[in-house]
């Protein structure tokens, strides 16, 4: 059970139309697959997806902060040793997608030795999630269009709208423009990615007030200390942190300071582990706790169903899981399949997942 590699693949998969939002827009898939090796020949898996705008962090620094800093450090410990392997690879600052790929392909190297499925060791509450979809930034009628194909098509009912433009025109409009196509058949909340000042927040939120709201994530910057603590305090729906709560330390001060009631979950940001100690803040605090997704691909969404099926608290919410049907292509053997609004966790041990090797080979960077 004991490390003897860890591997850095880069790669890049094209999206099937671009994904536009308040803080970028992405074209291309270009991720790095994690690999980590045993000297029990097993070998587990994750996916890092590098978000140089929100982290700043590159496929080319994600590739050389693993294979310079992490594999040295790994190279010889027990997959049981995770917490000796948490803390080796938090002396380097930042590096959070890379971190948290490197941990959660420990727990499925883990779980594959075992024979057990990751989110059995987890906490193993549920085997599935309602999945909510991102509508990215289009004019009103194409969102509605996208609406109405994941409904059809999925069984999806829950949708998070990317807002975050023009507070009190076109992003009013579009959230409105759903609500009048679908009624009360579908849940909504929005997203600006602190696109929004604090009081362009506050006038959008009650231009919506009668739209019936989930939540509303990230409205305005976190570093708009006074701003957003005054803007939490006159809302009426729970205010997720997402971008601000990358690390225990920051949910607990955004909660106590009344800057956020909710908490968005990433495990492509805090892995396994770290994801572990901010659910259990989270349960501790009392505040609703969703399962977010980094434009993650089917490996990092396997993630993030089996983290979020593991708990109550995390399953409570749909999770945002289905950011890889707007892929190309993936790198799984067996795809995963969102039906009637659900999406699975993979059966199998570890994630439940398996590398197809010629699609690796077809999209890997790092062989030309």
């Amino acid at each position: 059970m004991k490390i003897t590699a860890v591997e850095a693949i880069p790669f890049a998969i094209p999206y099937s139309k671009p994904l536009k939002f308040a803080s970028g827009e992405v074209h291309t898939a270009e991720h790095v697959l994690v690999r980590v090796h045993t000297d029990d020949g097993v070998v587990g898996v994750a996916e890092a997806p590098p978000r140089p705008f929100t982290y700043g962090e590159t496929q080319a620094g994600i590739v050389a902060v693993i294979d310079q800093l992490f594999a040295p450090a790994l190279v010889g410990l027990a997959l049981t040793e995770r917490e000796v392997a948490h803390a080796r690879i938090a002396r380097t600052v930042g590096n959070p997608a890379a971190k948290s790929a490197v941990d959660m392909a420990i727990w499925d190297a883990l779980g594959r030795t075992l024979e057990v499925p990751v989110t059995s060791l987890l906490g193993g509450f549920t085997d599935r999630m309602q999945v909510s979809h991102m509508l990215g930034f289009a004019d009103p009628a194409a969102m509605v269009a996208e609406a109405e194909k994941m409904r059809d098509g999925y069984g999806i009912s829950v949708f998070k709208v990317k807002v975050g433009r023009h507070p009190v025109t076109l992003d009013t409009a579009v959230v409105r423009a759903l609500r009048d196509r679908f009624g009360d058949s579908i849940e909504l909340y929005i997203d600006a990615n602190r696109g929004w000042t604090a009081s362009e927040s506050l006038r959008a939120m009650r231009q919506m007030a009668d739209l019936d709201l989930l939540f509303a994530e990230e409205l305005c910057p976190a570093d708009d200390v006074m701003g957003r603590r005054w803007l939490v305090e006159r809302l009426d729906v729970p205010f997720i942190a997402d971008e601000s709560v990358s690390t225990p330390a920051d949910v607990t001060r955004e909660v106590l300071s009344r800057s956020a009631t909710a908490i968005s979950i990433k495990t492509a940001r805090t892995g396994f582990t770290t994801s572990q100690r901010v659910h259990h803040l989270a349960e501790g605090l009392g505040v609703e706790v969703v399962m977010g997704n980094q434009i993650d691909g089917q490996i990092g969404s396997a993630c993030a169903v089996a983290f979020g099926a593991a708990f109550p608290l995390t399953s409570r919410r749909a999770g945002e899981l289905s950011n890889f049907l707007d892929m190309s292509d993936d790198l799984l053997t067996e795809p995963l399949q969102i039906r009637d609004g659900l999406l699975r966790v993979p059966p199998g041990v570890g994630l439940g997942i398996t590398i197809d090797p010629d699609k690796l080979a077809r999209y890997r960077t790092d062989r030309h």
